[in-house]
């Protein structure tokens, strides 16, 4: 079927509520997006930035689900009405195979038997159908009546004041009575310590009964009507997508849902407080455990124990159900529903869930949908849904993110002193299997320091490692080399997720692990002493040293807490492992001390984790603004996937603006007539640095306001830099621009780019010699993604050589022979030249689209490197770019194409 012919049939020759007069390109989009739907392919979407991409995604995909459940309901409505009538089965639901009447099937049944199940097989449909009718209306008149009705509003919040009360009263009555009695107290621990002790624990095997949720409500039963999931990289970008949904035609009646992970969503002061997200997840997941507890404990002999332990006041079943209606009654984003939490005293992380099976539209960040445990977690079902994976160009690096963990030296040897230190501070209390369990954990990390060449009982810091280097293993050679490969590292695992171990142990720190305490351990624990002590505050040197792991960005900033819980880190190590199969690799990576040594899974067939949300999935869409290379999306992720070939569907739109306003050139040489080729052996010389510098005087003289030029990586810029300081050309260049560098440091990105703005401002306000200001910024760095340059922030967007990665990389080596080995060739090129080669165009697709950002902008883009020119690579460039592309073999009719272009903008302004 073809995608556009679809849409038009369906939707009265293609036309689709839009808040404005789309353009043509949005129209086609649009079309193409319905006819992916309907016909349940995996598309490939590619619409630049600046053409309105985000509306067209909302107005194609809900008009395809408005139309849909309308279908839908018109089939039910045909099935129910002979039912109705009581002439059941009129119809049938299967058309009758061909052949003469009276005969038998394939299976040798008589027709009766046939007519008679195919009966059964519709009386069932028709009983079902009636159900998710009631079941439907029930919900609609729920929150249609909360729509209109004020009062029921005002009811459930006196409600909740009147249960404060009640519950302040008791606690005050409560804290009087005791003081009255004396305590009963074991091993003098109060109950702030009690906490930290783990419960008894057992494992699946014995369970006998795995206890549900406590309130048996049918509404937590309800069927997951068919939705479209959409999701994106930040929470930004997420919220920005739900304002354009309130802004748009089917913003009044979209029933949409925010998720986000605790960290963005908890509404409790002293949870959020924690910081980091494990933090944050542990004490959630402990505090709802001691709610179950706390209710099967209590008339029994637990009050004793239990007394200690905090529930959440805010996860309130009923006040939950009431924030999920309101979440589907309006459409909000997560800073709205965080409000509404507060002001309800409901959990908006667990409300928000409870209204994912009745939304119609579901918004959430990659993680939740590309990770199987969260998504399973969060009660997302895919079956027979639609995904939509927007800003999408970094998908396959996303995936392998998400599913790869990295440990130092020094969080290992860390977590063993601290464990081991609770072992013996809690020996007496601690049930059999939680020391089976916690030796198992101490044996685990006793090897993997070894494997990196140490000893885990002396200071990290100070143990040399004598064989530096990066060595990289598959799974079964690293857990036998190891010598853990008869520990059930599965069983462990689920242990350390069910027993909250690392929370527990974080307490534990927390109260006794302070910078230069000891821990105050009774006498006959003070054995002790000493160097475990002197380890345990170790926590904030050693890792900072280590060139800590990379980890995603939310957690990055709290450094202190991270490293307070060294396990959390390990258990992701624990998890990579045992999800792996025989595509996954650890990486032991041994560098000056054990502390700076770290294990690094890698995981390097993303699509295996890509695969079920293809199957599972109706219909995938994966969109965003500079999709090329597309073969990468193809081969790596799809065919890898299982994806059929037919099955996808691949779409381009133009740009909005007219050919005239943008002026793309490959330059091969510069203005002495050096050739431009700036490869690892050529772009250090003198020369190739004095020509780009010339070059870039040259234009500053014609290019009015901001002119944005990106550099391979930090260190060439800085090179650069540094040889056009003792050259003098760096003061040339600031007579007519005034010059900015990228900052290394994320935080202090805005300030450098709010300098830059207003410097160019004040340039085209005052109308000087000073004509404006020069950005030098880095490929793959802070401003290559995210960052618009809009009209005079980047009149002319500039790339210095061609960004390759960093071949020698031993990730990056492992990852090519594994497509070697894997992947056909294509076009005689071998796969892991293709990859070099894609990798190096995406991130300067990324870069070069960041100038143009809206139909009336206008710039030009420089491409310094005569091998853009060549086919492979000039065919990679996004199709809106390379039509207008022009060569330029010399510097001379480059530069006069330039000055008229801009002299042509500036008499048109």
């Amino acid at each position: 079927m073809e995608s556009g012919g679809a849409a038009a049939g369906g939707l009265g020759g293609g036309r689709f509520p839009f808040p404005y007069t789309p353009y043509l390109i949005q129209e086609r989009f649009m079309a193409a997006l319905y006819g992916a739907l309907e016909a349940g392919r995996v598309g490939i979407f590619e619409s630049p930035t600046g053409t309105g991409k985000s509306l067209s995604l909302i107005c194609g995909a809900l008009s395809w689900l408005r139309d849909f459940e309308e279908k839908k309901q018109r089939e039910e409505a045909r099935l129910l009405a002979p039912a109705e009538s009581g002439q059941e089965g009129k119809k049938p639901l299967t058309p009758a195979g061909p052949g003469p009447p009276g005969s038998r099937d394939t299976a040798g049944e008589p027709d009766w038997v046939t007519a008679f199940v195919q009966k059964k097989e519709e009386r069932d449909m028709v009983d079902r159908l009636k159900e998710e009718q009631i079941r439907r209306k029930k919900r609609e008149d729920r929150l249609e009546k909360i729509r209109h009705n004020v009062q029921l509003k005002y009811a459930a919040k006196r409600k909740r004041s009147e249960e404060d009360e009640t519950k302040h009263l008791l606690q005050l009555s409560k804290e009087v009575l005791s003081e009255g009695a004396g305590v009963d107290v074991l091993e003098q621990l109060d109950h702030n310590e009690e906490e930290l002790i783990l419960a008894e624990y057992e494992s699946d095997e014995e369970k006998k009964v795995v206890s549900g949720l406590e309130e048996d409500d049918d509404d937590l039963e309800e069927e997951h009507v068919t939705k479209i999931y959409y999701c994106s990289r930040t929470h930004s970008q997420l919220s920005q997508f739900v304002r354009e949904v309130q802004k748009s035609p089917f913003g009044k009646d979209t029933r949409l849902v925010s998720l986000g992970s605790r960290q963005n969503l908890c509404v409790n002061e002293e949870v959020r407080r924690l910081g980091a997200l494990s933090l944050i997840n542990d004490r959630c997941m402990e505090m709802q455990k001691n709610k179950h507890e706390k209710k099967s404990h209590e008339e029994s002999e637990g009050k004793k124990r239990c007394a200690g332990r905090t529930v959440c006041p805010f996860y309130s079943y009923e006040q939950m159900q009431f924030l999920r209606d309101e979440v589907l009654v309006e459409v909000k984003d997560i800073e709205q529903l965080v409000a509404l939490g507060r002001e309800t005293k409901a959990c908006p992380y667990y409300g928000s869930r409870y209204a994912i099976p009745a939304a119609q539209l579901v918004v959430l960040p990659y993680q939740m949908l590309l990770h199987e445990p969260t998504r399973s977690a969060a009660g997302i079902k895919l079956k027979d849904q639609v995904v939509i994976i927007d800003e999408a160009h970094n998908l396959i690096d996303t995936i392998t993110c998400i599913h790869s963990a990295e440990v130092s030296g020094s969080q290992l040897c860390c977590a063993h002193s601290q464990l081991l230190q609770y072992m013996e501070r809690y020996r007496k209390r601690l049930k059999a299997k939680n020391l089976m369990y916690i030796k198992q954990i101490l044996y685990l990390l006793e090897r993997f320091v070894a494997m990196l060449g140490g000893n885990v009982n002396q200071n990290p810091s100070c143990q040399a490692v004598s064989q530096t280097g990066t060595v990289l293993k598959s799974i079964n050679d690293f857990l036998f080399q190891s010598q853990i490969d008869n520990i059930n590292l599965f069983k462990v695992q689920r242990y350390c997720e069910k027993s909250l171990i690392s929370r527990k142990l974080f307490g534990f720190v927390e109260r006794y692990g302070g910078p230069a305490t000891a821990v105050k351990t009774n006498k006959e624990n003070q054995k002790l002493g000493g160097l475990q002590n002197f380890l345990l505050t170790l926590q904030q040197g050693s890792d900072k040293e280590a060139g800590a792991p990379q980890i995603p960005p939310m957690e990055a900033e709290n450094d202190q807490l991270r490293t307070a819980s060294p396990l959390m880190q390990i258990e992701g190590f624990l998890s990579a492992l045992t999800n792996a199969n025989q595509d996954g690799r650890v990486i032991l990576s041994r560098q000056g001390t054990v502390g700076q040594s770290s294990l690094k899974f890698l995981l390097l067939n993303p699509a295996v984790h890509f695969a079920k949300v293809v199957e599972e999935c109706r219909a995938v869409i994966i969109a965003g603004g500079t999709m090329q290379p597309v073969a990468d999306f193809r081969e790596q992720l799809l065919s890898c996937a299982g994806v059929d070939p037919a099955r996808v569907v691949e779409f381009s739109c133009g740009h909005v603006i007219p050919p005239e306003n943008i002026l793309p050139i490959i330059l091969c040489s510069g203005p002495s007539n050096q050739q431009l080729e700036f490869t690892y052996q050529t772009r250090d010389l003198p020369q190739m640095m004095d020509e780009t510098g010339r070059i870039l005087c040259n234009l500053c003289n014609v290019v009015p306001g901001g002119v944005v030029c990106f550099f391979p990586s930090y260190e060439y810029e800085k090179q650069v830099y540094a040889h056009w300081e003792k050259t003098g050309l760096l003061t040339r260049l600031a007579t007519k621009k005034k010059i900015f560098q990228e900052p290394k440091k994320a935080n202090q990105v805005e300030q450098v780019l709010v300098e830059y703005a207003k410097c160019i401002k004040r340039c085209s306000q005052a109308g000087g010699q000073m004509t404006g200001a020069l950005l030098l910024s880095v490929v793959g760095g802070k401003m290559s993604e995210g960052i618009n340059f809009s009209d005079d922030l980047g009149r002319c967007v500039i790339m210095v050589g061609m960004p390759y990665p960093n071949i020698k990389s031993p990730e990056l080596q492992e990852k090519m022979t594994w497509l070697d080995k894997t992947m056909p060739r294509a076009a005689g090129q071998a796969p892991s030249r293709v990859l070099i080669e894609n990798l190096c165009m995406k991130a300067v697709n990324q870069s070069i689209g960041r100038a143009i950002r809206h139909q009336k902008d206008f710039a030009s883009i420089l491409l310094l490197d005569h091998r853009y020119a060549r086919p492979a690579i000039f065919n990679k460039l996004p199709q809106w770019i390379r039509e207008r592309t022009q060569v330029k073999p010399a510097f001379g009719s480059a530069f006069a194409e330039l000055r008229k272009f801009h002299r042509g903008k500036a008499d048109a302004l």
